[in-house]
């Protein structure tokens, strides 16, 4: 049984983490911004200059954004957060906007007060946001996470400045994550206490799910999985997440609970677990377990990795869905690691190229992985330790992993976003 702390620690990690965004977070993360240091300015910019870091950057470039009428870009997040945002909705800020604040958005970018800067910054996720209006002016910054600002500047003062710069201190404590004491909290944790969180997460990513499947968006993938495969669990689960993050990343206005500050990895760490359980028929309380099974497994892997990074998060997330369905099906500890190795044997080397609907493709790519994994583990197949990057335990192969996304991976960061810049 775990220890209070602990378990109180877990229910802080999942109530910090599965929060609901519309739209991807990252421009969404700038319009929050930008919504705030309008309401600091108190009045609507003349100018705006956004600074940031080549992740930012990566990341916004190509997704449409919500209630934009189908505009991209870092310039529209931030126009339109200044003049449409409403800050005190955090991650769904654009929620506010109406036909006429994105109409003046749409002119303010046109009539060239809107730039964009590089910030040669090492935090992957950091920007910077300068509006500017007569003889006023502000700043705001943000650093590590979507909504986390450290320092706001007036006129050359302080507004704000935060105590907590670092990226560690930001989070409720996650020292004591592991595989076991995922697993052990799943089991044992009460389910009153999860059950609203989840209910969200099952409402918000299946919505969007199905809103996918319907069509209208991107390339269809959810259907056309569904046409070109032959029918099963595993096509379903492939095509339900693929639909639900193909409609968020052509600018669905539906929100998504996300994990660990992606809608994506929220999407293919939930949806798949929901339509195993909906199809399998188990029971309510089963799939609550799994699903903080699966979340907290994703974060865990993140940990290592970051918030962004050149390892795409679909295979992290997938990785947990996979291990959430071994403990669906009653797998063992060893099952689960099974399954996690298998996984990271299989896809560690998928590269994020920035947020954009073929993200939708690679969260299917990894699910198939993940499921092979699972079915390998179930019947008590499992890669040999040091087989390439594989460790004698899952924890040590996951921290590998990050290791590499985060450490190894710094160079290809760079270099795919100046090949992304290219023209």
């Amino acid at each position: 049984m775990l220890d209070t702390k602990t378990a109180s620690d877990f229910l802080a990690i999942l109530t910090e983490e599965l929060i609901p965004a519309m739209g991807c977070t990252e421009p969404i993360s700038l319009a929050f911004a930008s919504a705030r240091a309008r309401e600091v300015l108190g009045s609507l910019p003349e100018s705006i200059t956004a600074y940031c870091s080549g992740n930012i950057i990566k990341n916004v470039r190509c997704v449409t954004i919500p209630n934009s009428g189908g505009m991209t870009g870092i310039e529209t997040a931030c126009a339109l957060g200044a003049f449409g945002g409403d800050a005190t909705r955090v991650m769904e800020v654009l929620e506010a906007v109406t036909p006429e604040t994105r109409e003046a958005a749409k002119a303010f970018i046109q009539d060239g007060h809107c730039e964009v800067e590089y910030l040669d910054s090492e935090i992957p996720l950091h920007f910077i946001i300068e509006m500017k209006a007569g003889p006023n002016s502000v700043l705001v910054e943000v650093r590590y996470s979507h909504i986390n600002i450290v320092r706001i500047i007036r006129n050359g003062e302080d507004v704000f400045k935060s105590d907590v710069v670092i990226e560690e201190a930001l989070m409720a404590d996650r020292s004591a994550l592991s595989v076991e004491n995922i697993k052990e909290f799943a089991d044992t944790v009460d389910i009153s206490l999860v059950k609203s969180m989840f209910d969200r997460q099952i409402q918000c990513n299946m919505d969007i799910a199905y809103e996918g499947m319907s069509g209208g968006y991107g390339l269809g993938i959810g259907q056309v999985i569904r046409e070109a495969y032959p029918e099963s669990v595993v096509t379903r689960m492939k095509a339900y997440a693929a639909a639900a993050s193909e409609a968020r990343m052509d600018g669905c206005d539906m929100p998504v609970i996300i994990n660990s500050g992606s809608g994506n990895q929220g999407i293919a760490s939930s949806v798949p677990v929901i339509v195993y359980a909906r199809e399998k028929a188990i029971p309510k309380e089963k799939l609550y377990r799994a699903l903080v099974f699966s979340g907290l497994l994703t974060i865990y892997q993140k940990e290592f990795i970051g918030k962004l990074s050149a390892f795409c998060g679909a295979v992290s997330a997938s990785c947990a869905a996979g291990a959430a369905i071994t403990y669906i099906d009653g797998g063992t500890v060893k099952q689960i690691k099974d399954t996690i190795d298998n996984t990271l044997a299989d896809i560690p080397g998928v590269i994020c190229d920035g947020a954009k609907t073929s993200c939708a493709a690679k969260i299917a790519s990894a699910l198939d992985a993940a499921m092979l994994a699972h079915s390998l583990a179930m019947r008590g197949k499992t890669y040999e330790a040091f087989t390439g990057i594989l460790k004698e335990d899952a924890g040590e192969t996951i921290s590998c992993v990050g290791y590499i996304g985060k450490v190894g991976m710094k160079q290809t960061d760079k270099e795919i976003v100046r090949l992304m810049l290219e023209e």
